[in-house]
């Protein structure tokens, strides 16, 4: 199943190229070495918080850090007594 020789690969390529057009496999390329880079690099994190679990976060990882979420400000209670009036 893993063997994948030269027709194969021909086939694989003819049939990425009906799908996609000759004009968008460069950018798909581009996105799917991008995605593989962040996904090495996140597996690779992963695997050195469980190595040492106790050691600080380093200055590029708290700067990476996401700042709290906060909550919108409340709107005004409506008055309903006055939108009434308004609209006689």
């Amino acid at each position: 199943m893993g063997n994948l020789g030269a027709p194969e690969l021909i086939i694989i390529a003819v049939v990425l190229v009906m799908l996609f057009g000759a004009s968008r496999l460069p950018g798909t390329a581009r996105a799917i070495g991008r995605s593989m880079r962040i996904f090495k690099a996140e597996t690779k994190g992963l695997r050195e918080d469980s190595d040492g679990g106790d050691e600080q976060p380093t200055q590029k990882q708290q700067s990476q850090a996401l700042p709290p979420v906060q909550a919108p400000p409340a709107a005004p209670p409506v008055d309903q007594t006055q939108s009434r009036n308004d609209s006689r």
